[in-house]
């Protein structure tokens, strides 16, 4: 149960991570989030969403397309970031290069940030937990 919490976490926190860099490296016309109440709906929704598609992707990648399994984080990145724009008002993207922008800035942040987040703190808060 403690994984399953910290894990939620890290996805969450890497998609604030990942949507807040994107939002600042994105020009305003093209990609905006609606700040404070907007990015915490939108960071939300997206790891939601990417915590769902992510483990689906990959079977379904796994199973007919394996040359596709190391994309898979990535695709589900772009439709997290295409559902979470259509549900939420917060997020706004414009042009289709903003979007395959985006969802490879988010990606790669979101990656970065998951790696530094469980190497550091996951495993803090797991030992300190357990003693």
């Amino acid at each position: 149960m403690l994984r399953f919490i910290v894990n939620t976490l890290v996805y969450f926190a890497a998609a604030a991570i990942g949507l807040f860099v994107a939002d600042m490296v994105l020009d305003e016309q093209s990609f905006s989030i609606t700040y404070p109440l907007g990015f915490l709906l939108a960071a939300i929704i997206f790891a939601l969403i990417q915590a769902i598609l992510t483990p689906l992707f990959t079977s379904l990648a796994d199973k007919y397309a394996s040359m596709l399994a190391g994309a898979t984080s990535l695709i589900s990145a772009l439709v997290a970031l295409v559902i979470t724009a259509t549900i939420s008002d917060d997020l706004t993207v414009n042009g289709f290069w903003t979007w395959f922008a985006a969802a490879l800035i988010i990606w790669l942040a979101s990656l970065v940030a998951t790696l530094i987040l469980k190497v550091t703190v996951v495993k803090k808060v797991v030992r300190e937990v357990r003693d």
